[in-house]
């Protein structure tokens, strides 16, 4: 009889439906939470379960949650939550610091976009305004907002201030549908981030770095993407009544976007990577797992305080630069279809660590592909739009599959208050282009009445090399940490087939 290769999946202690544990290596503390169904569980390949493994057993970490998306990543895994009370550690953040998603709900019913000549006309429209790619910035395209020095020096330490917001014609009352919509140094303070600046200046980083400030309103290349969806609002008493706080309005059209710091974030990401990488070989100090990429910092010290501080201010430019891009995309619209008025839904991020109470202590939580996720009634919420409700949790799928909107429940805790931040990859990139047949890539999305700006999609991006969305959403769903909202399908996407940086999730 043929005997049956072993996969470190095989691991996984099932406690419920969706839902079982990973012990950590030796037995030393806190299992692993993992969420998943069977089906989901299998996708978790080898190196997916060592980088958690890796990530449980690093100094400080007290909760490590493997969430149904996640896959391979940068030293922890794609799609973890990794809990720390004393440490800070960038890999379990990642290069794209703040990588986020945001939600605009336009008052459009969705017969206005039908007709493929006007879909093809605003994604032209969108295009003049929201370059995409790399290394492409504002002055790429003719109808962007002009950012000079002194505005995106505004922009990084002040994140998305009433000032910067009218400065670049962002409505600033969208700043309270942000999950942060501002972030501040090591010392709570905005002049800790000024100073910060001039640290990087006095080292001649500052104006790279301002220079890259010159992107926003700029989708990255990768995974990143503007999507054009009509909303289908769950039909159950509880989604309807929860989807009218949100501001979602049934078959009607949104604007779903993702992309995060770009090169502003990576170049800091890269270089507090590479310090702290240094740092380590003249401390010689063992990596965990060996793993350069989780590398970290005890927290007061003055490498955490760096990171944290270089954190903030990547944060507040992938806040600022998803509201632009929103107040674009609103501006495209109104050109082709004059009249129409939209409304931020919510912003949120899923590549940071923030501060919050884990376990009735004061934790930093990194999420790495994962989003946050608190229900109706939790104390962080006070005062916000969604305090009764929970905030909105958008999770995007792939274009065919459709995307969605939900909201958390109660057995969220289980997960740190986290999610999955999507459907998470099926296939590596290069494993996608070399097996995917380009022309029924194409043709999925032609049958699909999907509009693209590309000649050809992208193959490392076709729906194909993502894990089921269904599968994922199911996985959430039984393991009663959130409940669907709403679907959102795609009528066209803006999308870049720049290679170069490969993706951020």
């Amino acid at each position: 009889m043929e005997k049956l290769e072993s996969k470190k999946s095989d691991m996984i202690h099932v406690t419920g439906e969706a839902t079982g544990f990973i012990p950590a290596r030796n037995d030393q503390g806190k299992p692993i939470t993992v969420i998943g169904t069977e089906a989901i569980r299998q996708t978790f390949d080898d190196m997916c379960i060592t980088q958690a493994l890796n990530s449980r057993s690093a100094p400080g970490v007290t909760d490590l949650v493997l969430n149904p998306d996640a896959h391979c990543g940068y030293g922890a895994p794609v799609g973890c939550v990794m809990a720390s009370p004393t440490h800070i550690y960038p890999g379990p953040v990642g290069v794209d610091i703040k990588c986020s998603m945001s939600l605009l709900q336009l008052d459009l019913p969705e017969k206005a976009i039908v007709d493929k000549a006007t879909r093809r006309a605003i994604i032209n429209a969108i295009l003049e305004r929201t370059p995409t790619g790399a290394g492409r910035g504002q002055r790429s395209v003719k109808k962007s907002r002009y950012v000079d020095n002194m505005l995106g020096i505004k922009v990084v330490t002040q994140g998305a201030s009433k000032e910067v917001c009218d400065e670049l014609g962002i409505p600033h009352e969208w700043a309270a549908r942000c999950e942060d919509a501002s972030h501040v140094a090591h010392d709570h303070t905005r002049e800790g981030l000024c100073r910060r600046l001039d640290q990087l200046t006095a080292h001649g980083k500052s104006q790279k770095l301002i220079d890259k400030i010159r992107q926003l309103g700029s989708y990255g290349s990768g995974n990143h993407f503007g999507e054009c969806e009509v909303v289908h609002v769950d039909p159950s008493d509880k989604a309807q009544r929860v989807a009218k706080t949100f501001g979602l309005k049934d078959k009607s059209v949104a604007f779903l976007s993702h992309c995060g710091s770009r090169g502003f974030g990576f170049n800091l990401a890269k270089h507090q990577f590479k310090s702290l990488q240094d740092m380590f070989v003249q401390w010689d100090i063992p990596l965990p797992g060996g793993s350069r990429e989780l590398v970290y910092a005890p927290l007061g010290s003055d490498e955490a305080n760096a990171y944290i501080d270089d954190m903030a201010l990547a944060g507040n430019f992938a806040t600022v630069n998803h509201l632009l891009i929103n107040a674009l995309i609103l501006e495209a619209f109104q050109e082709v279809i004059p009249g129409v008025k939209g409304e931020l839904v919510y912003f949120i991020s899923h590549n940071i660590a923030r501060k919050e109470i884990i376990n009735g202590r004061e934790t930093w939580v990194h999420r790495k592909g994962a989003t946050r996720a608190y229900p109706g009634g939790h104390f962080a919420l006070k005062d916000t739009p969604f305090a009764e409700t929970g905030h909105p949790i958008l999770l995007p799928g792939n274009p065919t599959a459709g995307s969605a909107v939900m909201v958390a429940e109660a057995g969220a805790e289980k997960s740190c208050y986290s999610v999955n931040h999507g459907a998470g990859r099926m296939m590596s990139r290069t494993r996608a282009i070399r097996e995917l047949d380009q022309d029924a890539v194409n043709a999925q999305f032609s049958d699909s009445d999907i509009l693209t700006n590309c000649r050809h999609y992208p193959k490392d991006e076709a729906p194909a090399a993502y894990k089921d969305f269904n599968q994922v959403l199911e996985s959430v769903k039984k393991a009663e940490l959130a409940s669907e909202v709403a679907r959102l399908q795609a009528k066209f996407v803006i999308k870049d087939q720049d290679k170069s940086w490969g993706g951020a999730a």
